[in-house]
């Protein structure tokens, strides 16, 4: 149903905004997503990085939704985790935190390897990564417990956008394994009263309130 990017139209600028177009169109049918994978899959190998991370998004939502369907192109996807577009290195890590989270077997052999985003220079990148650790973290939490310091250091990053996304891991985990939280409950409120940004401040009163422990 879905023809490849390869024999789409003759103008490549215009093939790109036809092909953005469809991939948005699909976005939205997802009784089409499981019969369309193999068509987007075959766009990672497009030469548009907007395509590429279009795909990349909508494989990791179709992941989600059909983990098993996805199986075959998991590592297709992490291949974009080294590429030096930091927008792709973002989406591969969205898509794997999406498909981490409908089935972290399939994503086992590279989770080790998301951790070295968590100092990626871009700050996107960074954020992407906790973004992705807290889908996978959803279903399968214990595999945190001795890597709760990475997170940490997050807390106080440079970026405010990193500063406001990393909370929210420790008030996914403190709905799921509270203990995994206690030990960072201190720095958590100093960081509610003290950080400039209000969502900030919001996001790690949230995370202790998770963890059920009285402000």
């Amino acid at each position: 149903m879905y023809k490849s990017f390869r024999g789409n139209m003759r103008d490549r600028k215009m093939s790109e905004t036809e092909l953005y177009k469809e991939l948005g169109v699909l976005t939205k049918d997802k009784e089409k997503w499981r019969e369309a994978i193999p068509y987007v899959s075959s766009l990672l190998g497009c030469e548009s990085v907007k395509i590429q991370a279009k795909a990349l998004w909508l494989l990791g939502e179709m992941g989600l939704s059909f983990p098993q369907s996805v199986k075959d192109v998991v590592p297709a996807v992490s291949s974009f985790l080294d590429s030096p577009q930091p927008l792709l290195r973002e989406r591969a890590l969205n898509a794997m935190g999406r498909i981490g989270r409908g089935s972290y077997a399939l994503i086992e052999p590279y989770w080790m390897g998301l951790f070295r985003f968590a100092s990626d220079e871009e700050p996107k990148v960074r954020l992407a990564f906790i973004w992705a650790s807290e889908n996978i973290a959803a279903n399968t939490p214990d595999i945190y417990q001795a890597h709760m310091p990475v997170f940490a250091k997050l807390l106080r990053d440079a970026d405010e956008r990193v500063r406001m996304e990393a909370p929210e891991i420790f008030r996914v985990l403190g709905k799921r394994r509270p203990e995994f939280v206690r030990p960072y409950l201190e720095l958590l409120r100093q960081i509610s009263e003290t950080d400039e940004n209000r969502v900030v401040r919001i996001h790690c009163s949230g995370a202790i309130k998770a963890a059920s422990v009285k402000q």
